[in-house]
């Protein structure tokens, strides 16, 4: 089941996140990678930009989350993650989906680190377009509040 939360489940979508993103680790840029991956006021930071999240729950436990955020004239996916021992489900695709279904604009992107394959290959298979590189560089900048480090190393993929 999908369902829209809020900053008083912080503590549950830090879990999803924090555990997915420990597949960055070796990954992407050391200089990139701390731990916990994402802190509370990171995400807290996230929701008052206009962040809404996702989660999708088995069994009473949320396994999965996704975010959206609106931005003038685009939407961004935001902080798309599963947790490890569901990774390969089709969670990912359902909240996706869902994010499909509830997007109000008509240009989606999302980004990512370069070398996270297994995301962009995701994405792909639904149907994003990545971007040339000056073309990412300018999104990036214009969309995203990140380091030069991180759009150095950084993909953006549009539908």
């Amino acid at each position: 089941m999908i369902a829209e939360y809020t900053k008083k489940d912080a503590s549950n979508i830090l879990s999803v996140i924090n555990d997915a993103a420990l597949k960055y680790k070796g990954v992407i840029p050391d200089d990139c990678w701390h731990e916990p991956y994402m802190s509370e006021q990171e995400l807290l930071s996230e929701f008052d930009g206009g962040v809404r999240m996702f989660g999708h729950e088995k069994n009473s436990i949320l396994v999965g989350v996704m975010g959206i955020q609106e931005l003038k004239d685009v939407t961004l996916i935001r902080h798309a993650y599963t947790c490890s021992a569901y990774q390969g489900r089709g969670i990912g695709k359902l909240l996706l989906q869902y994010l499909f279904e509830i997007n109000k604009s008509s240009i989606l992107y999302v980004g990512t680190w370069q070398d996270a394959t297994w995301a962009i290959q995701f994405y792909e298979k639904l149907g994003f377009v990545m971007h040339k590189r000056k073309e990412t560089i300018e999104l990036l900048k214009k969309y995203w509040d990140v380091s030069l480090k991180q759009i150095e190393n950084s993909v953006v993929l549009e539908k």
